[in-house]
């Protein structure tokens, strides 16, 4: 029997507690010893659901006063994930930070060296690396079926505006933009798929074009006012976009809670104050000529990333929620469509993936894949996709890196 590993979680949302906390409770090599996070309504009520009974902090140092740790799991707003991955090294714990690494180069860049310094791991929670998909899709590639690989896109559809625009996630100051927050995922797929060619410059447009006041799903009814969240909205049996918080959530996010930190998970998206996109298009140019193009819409019925990857000698086209992947080969009619199984688990079967490589690392059994500096990169060329968006003009990575 291996000696239990002793993790903290720090950040009791829904990535801390639905993903990380569950799959970490469903192992027999791990206990969960502490959760850590500001509000002290979230942080009891997400040991309840996770029926366990570890110690309880509002505070990173008061954990690091009394704990002894292997590892941490960082799954804070981003904002967060410099000041507490940094402290947590800093203690001589083994880090996993669910994407981004940072809201910024410069401080992945700081996060890098202390890691080293340390002796430590630091990993990024890129899921998708673990997707079986995007997997065989790698393999094909390095099996060189599609040839030299020179132009690629993903489309990628969100169900729903409410995870980004009724949330702290629709503030540029908790992330750094959802270029960076959202798309670091995408991005690191992109440099995973082609090997990490060097990017070049970043250019993209994005903008709030559905999810505001002027597109409520609903007519007002005179002298009632919308908002100013789902659960307490008159209009609620109206609103098609509606996202009413369940008996669990109301744990976790209800009026309890939020009269603790401010802080409310279901806001009305469309009325909401917000100051990142609800849809837009990105294009990195990488060295040796490669050209990849991002599509991301929240306002749409469907979920699903849809991959396109060109080469000299075939194209290979991808649905993740269909679980396809076809390949049309340049010089003949033999098209071939694979349907990859997967196992279950969160973002088609990932989720268990990156949690059960994150423990091998920590155990010493093998090294990380998803590392730091693939974090780092990721982080900048949102950072630069920002910046064009911001200030509509082409940006070189070298004004990032």
């Amino acid at each position: 029997m291996k000696k239990k590993l002793k993790f903290a979680i720090v950040g009791t949302g829904s990535r801390g507690i639905g993903c990380f906390g569950q799959l970490l409770g469903q192992r027999d090599d791990v206990k969960i010893v502490a959760l850590c996070d500001v509000n002290p309504v979230r942080v009891k009520a997400a040991a309840e659901i996770l029926k366990i009974s570890p110690h309880l902090y509002t505070s990173m140092d008061d954990m690091a006063a009394k704990e002894t740790l292997d590892a941490v799991i960082i799954t804070t707003p981003d904002c967060e994930h410099f000041p507490c991955a940094m402290k947590a090294l800093k203690n001589g714990w083994n880090v996993l930070i669910d994407k981004p690494l940072a809201t910024n180069a410069k401080d992945g860049k700081a996060l890098i060296k202390e890691a080293k310094k340390s002796g430590k791991a630091l990993m990024i929670g890129f899921n998708l690396r673990h997707s079986p998909v995007l997997k065989y899709l790698k393999k094909i590639i390095d099996d060189g079926v599609l040839g030299r690989v020179f132009i690629a896109e993903n489309r990628e559809f969100y169900g729903g505006g409410r995870t980004y625009m009724s949330r702290w996630n629709r503030f540029f100051s908790k992330t750094g933009g959802l270029w960076i927050h959202k798309a670091s995922h995408d991005f690191d797929i992109f440099n995973w798929l082609l090997g990490f060619p060097k990017p070049l410059r970043v250019s993209s447009f994005a903008a709030v074009n559905v999810l505001d006041k002027d597109h409520l799903p609903f007519k007002k009814r005179p002298g009632v006012k919308p908002g100013p969240d789902c659960n307490h909205c008159p209009y609620q049996d109206e609103c098609r976009d509606r996202y009413l918080l369940s008996k669990e959530e109301l744990k976790l996010w209800g009026d309890e809670a939020a009269a603790a930190d401010g802080y409310v998970k279901n806001t009305c998206m469309y009325l909401s104050k917000k100051d990142n996109h609800d849809n837009g298009l990105a294009m990195v140019e990488y060295e040796g000529g490669i050209k990849v193009s991002l599509f991301e819409t929240f306002i749409c019925n469907k979920s699903d990333r849809i991959y396109t990857i060109a080469g000299d000698k075939a194209v290979a086209e991808v649905s993740l929620e269909n679980r396809t992947v076809t390949v049309t080969p340049r010089w003949s009619g033999n098209v071939t469509t694979t349907v990859v199984e997967i196992p279950e688990g969160g973002h088609g079967g990932a989720d268990p993936g990156l949690v059960d490589t994150f423990c091998r690392v920590v155990r010493g059994e093998e090294k990380s894949t998803s590392t730091a500096e693939h974090g780092l990169l990721a982080t900048a060329l949102g950072q630069a996709a920002e910046i064009s968006r911001r200030e509509h003009r082409m940006v070189e990575m070298s004004e990032v890196l």
